[in-house]
């Protein structure tokens, strides 16, 4: 499994990757989890909001830091 991170930087762009290392944690689900800061990429996800969260390719949310518990149902299905 795959999951990015898309964002610059920012106070909730971080605050959601510490929510998904949480969650996969308490999951124990492999995943990689990345970090992307590059502009064209995000857009290429058709995402104009930070942070956002995309698992397999799929974006979960945008603009919004998700709960552990919406990571944890994404992330077991």
């Amino acid at each position: 499994m795959k999951i990015e991170i898309l964002g610059t930087g920012c106070s909730k762009c971080n605050k959601t990757k510490e929510m998904v290392e949480k969650a996969v944690k308490e999951t124990g689900i492999d995943a990689e989890i990345v970090k992307v800061e590059d502009f064209d990429k995000i857009l290429g996800y058709g995402v104009m909001v930070t942070p956002a969260l995309v698992i397999d390719g799929d974006v979960k949310v945008a603009g919004k830091v998700p709960s552990v518990d919406n990571i944890k149902k994404w992330i077991k299905k």
